[in-house]
């Protein structure tokens, strides 16, 4: 053979050679195997084979795992992400390694559960096209334990979960059904999935009761959550034996307030009193204004039994009728809750203000106060209103205080997010009667602007102090928002006549404010709040202070709610450390990485437990028009998806969705960039914002789903 001959086959080999490592991705294979499938028996073509495996290693296009033998490199990459589930079976990845989400089919989802951690092969993007890819790998389960619905039949059982990104059913053996009856609510937990099998194998670990009971229902939203509904016992002893009576030598270590007029301000419902106020009047003419907390952190103690189920929890959480605490009833209802004509430990903020609100002296510590009076928001809103009632002149001049504050505030920044809560009236066994909304008023804002007060004093007290090291601290911050985001939202108000300046962060905030004041009492101010909350970064806790945007503080904390929130026990406790230090009294060290561990921890916890307060209004938004099926509302439009828009009833805020598939006069499909749906052959638009008489079709409470049509159009009923 001529050497030109050679180095031509050697060519026309080499393509070979990769085609045949190709089709084998994944599997290893030696010359002999890769000569075999070539139908090349000549032993110096195959020894010509072994050359061209080498030579390809060392230019990195094939590699070498085993001795002997090599794998193609593979074009595709992998990155580590978390699973978010559609209904539809589909899945997009959630990656830190990826600018943009990955989409996997449902075909390529490998039995992967929402919020599930995954090794997922990403395929190169095409033209115009997004990355798609396929779960190669289940490296952690986010759960597999399932709220859902029992279904027995004489042979075997089924589970079908609630949450409809769960896609598959579970099978449960009749004996591990733990008493649950056909139709009951329960939790089951996945026991086996073998690959043969298309379903998991799994058992019933709890009945929650009847599906539609009021309590079977709330019970079921903490489970889904994975949020605890009652205390294990051994917390609950541990917390009826903690010390409650206050030694004449804890008192002599302390502050004495009680001699100081103070009082409470609250929800009317409320039972756990974390934060109270105190004024006087000084002899220089300006006033002293205590913001006195809760002192959680002496009764509980670090790694405590009662520590560290308050540390897993986290948060306290507040459903729709109830509140799940953050610690056991006898501290959070009793002994820590500042309760009037009681004597009560505290941890205070104590300042001193001029007539205009000007801070002069801060001082924090330890104290003791004995509220004088248990106000609600309602009693002193009618007090400040009226300029009649108890402690009538007190209250005016916190609000005048309070007011200045906040004039501050706003001066430097602050976004004035003033959000309508929807609550409902609930007979005695939980159904809904109708729905309220709660707003915001004077009384609200005074609590408010000196609980800001103290947590920004707090902070700057920790986060300004000149040493050495800079001092590690809790801080609850707030990013500045996305810019592409902002110019969306931007674009968006245009279509009301509203304008959104985004030339710089000064005349950001000023031109929020503005657009949010102008949108008051308009059909469409909840979508336009909504639309600007979401645009916002979501507020979390860290050891790392990059300020908080939304209410213009470089240093922020969450000091004043310690029964209910954990990362103010936390700055409690880091606080006294920092006290301590100051007066020279040796403390040990901190553990950083530790702390911001617990951050994430609290940060994550947050989010759940908002979510299952989302879920808990949700049910009874569709417990409430359950009975109005066929009825008509004005709505407006408060989402547009590719599946269809949702509407928000306006006289109500119950919110359900108008699908595409039921609008018959054309076919509609997602204008993302113009938030719309629109016609194909109309060129009909339903654009975010618009209102729409609706009719209510469907009220799914299993689902928690609220179905709506176009009043007066072509539907099926």
């Amino acid at each position: 053979m001529s050497k030109k001959k050679q180095k031509l086959g050697k060519h026309l080999l080499v393509d070979d050679v990769i085609s045949v490592l190709s089709k084998n991705k994944g599997k290893p294979l030696n010359y002999k195997q890769i000569a075999a499938q070539l139908h090349i028996e000549d032993h110096s073509q195959k020894i010509l084979i072994n050359t061209i495996l080498e030579d390809l290693t060392e230019r990195q296009t094939i590699t070498e795992p085993q001795r002997g033998k090599f794998l193609m490199k593979s074009s595709d990459r992998f990155i580590i992400g978390k699973v978010d589930m559609t209904s539809s079976g589909d899945a997009y990845i959630v990656s830190d390694e990826t600018e943009e989400d990955v989409f996997v089919s449902a075909k390529k989802t490998l039995r992967a559960f929402h919020g599930d951690t995954v090794k997922v092969r990403v395929r190169p993007s095409k033209a115009n096209k997004k990355a798609d890819g396929e779960i190669v790998e289940i490296i952690e389960r986010s759960k597999t334990a399932f709220v859902g619905i029992v279904k027995i039949s004489p042979r075997f059982a089924f589970f079908i979960a609630d949450n409809s990104r769960m896609q598959t059913d579970i099978f449960i053996p009749l004996e591990s059904l733990n008493g649950a009856k056909d139709g009951q609510k329960a939790i089951a937990k996945i026991v086996e999935w073998s690959e043969k099998d298309r379903n998991p194998i799994g058992e019933i670990t709890e009945v929650l009761g009847d599906a539609g009971d009021h309590e079977t229902e709330m019970h079921a939203i903490l489970a889904e959550f994975g949020l605890p509904y009652r205390f294990p016992k051994e917390v609950e002893k541990m917390a009826d034996k903690i010390p409650t009576f206050i030694t004449e030598n804890e008192i002599s270590n302390r502050k004495d307030f009680r001699q100081i007029t103070t009082f409470t301000i609250d929800p009317i419902d409320a039972k756990d009193f974390d934060d109270a106020l105190s004024l006087r009047k000084m002899e220089n003419g300006n006033w002293e204004i205590g913001v006195h907390i809760a002192d959680v952190s002496h009764y509980v103690k670090p790694d405590s039994i009662v520590d560290t189920e308050a540390s897993a929890r986290a948060t306290s959480v507040y459903l729709v009728d109830r509140v799940v605490p953050m610690l056991p009833e006898i501290l959070s209802n009793n002994v820590c809750s500042l309760r009037p004509k009681e004597d009560k430990l505290c941890f205070s903020a104590v300042f001193e203000l001029t007539e205009n609100a000007d801070v002069l002296t801060e001082w924090f510590g330890r104290t003791i106060i004995n509220s004088d009076r248990r106000f609600t928001y309602e009693e002193v809103q009618l007090i400040l209103e009226t300029e009649q009632g108890e402690f009538v002149e007190e209250l005016k001049t916190l609000d005048t205080l309070a007011k200045k504050l906040r004039a501050e505030r706003f001066k430097k920044g602050a976004i004035a997010f003033d959000r309508q809560e929807v609550k409902f009236n609930l007979d005695e066994k939980g159904n809904p009667t109708g729905v309220f909304f709660k707003e915001q008023k004077d009384a609200h804002k005074l609590i408010e602007d000196f609980m800001l007060l103290a947590n920004r004093k707090v902070a700057e007290y920790v986060g300004k102090r000149k040493t050495n090291k800079q001092k590690t601290f809790v801080y609850r911050v707030h990013d500045a928002p996305d810019p592409e985001k902002l110019q969306n939202f931007s674009n968006f108000v245009t279509r009301f006549g509203y304008k959104l300046n985004t030339k710089s962060a000064k005349e950001i905030t000023t031109s929020m404010n503005k657009l949010l004041h102008d949108a008051k009492s308009k059909p469409e101010e909840n979508i336009i709040e909504q639309l600007a909350i979401r645009t916002m970064s979501k507020a979390i806790y860290t050891t790392q202070n990059i300020g908080h945007y939304g209410l213009a503080f470089d240093y922020y904390t969450h000091f004043t709610s310690p029964i209910r929130r954990y990362p103010d026990v936390m700055a409690h406790r880091l606080l006294q450390r920092y006290l301590d230090e100051a007066a020279e009294i040796k403390v040990p060290p901190i553990n950083d990485n530790k702390l911001e561990e617990e951050c994430k921890h609290s940060s994550a916890m947050e989010k759940l437990a908002a979510d299952a307060e989302r879920a808990s209004v949700k049910y009874k938004q569709v417990e409430f028009l359950e009975d109005k099926i066929g009825q008509k509302f004005d709505g407006i439009i408060s989402g547009v998806t590719e599946w269809g828009m949702f509407i928000e009833i306006i006289e109500n805020k119950c919110e359900g969705m108008i699908r595409l598939r039921d609008l018959k006069d054309d076919f509609y499909f997602f204008d993302e960039e113009n938030y719309c749906i629109k016609g194909r052959r109309s060129g009909k638009k339903y654009s975010l914002g618009d209102k729409l008489k609706i009719v209510v079709k469907r009220a799914d409470l299993v689902k928690k789903q609220l179905d709506f049509g176009l009043a007066g159009k072509s539907y099926d009923y």
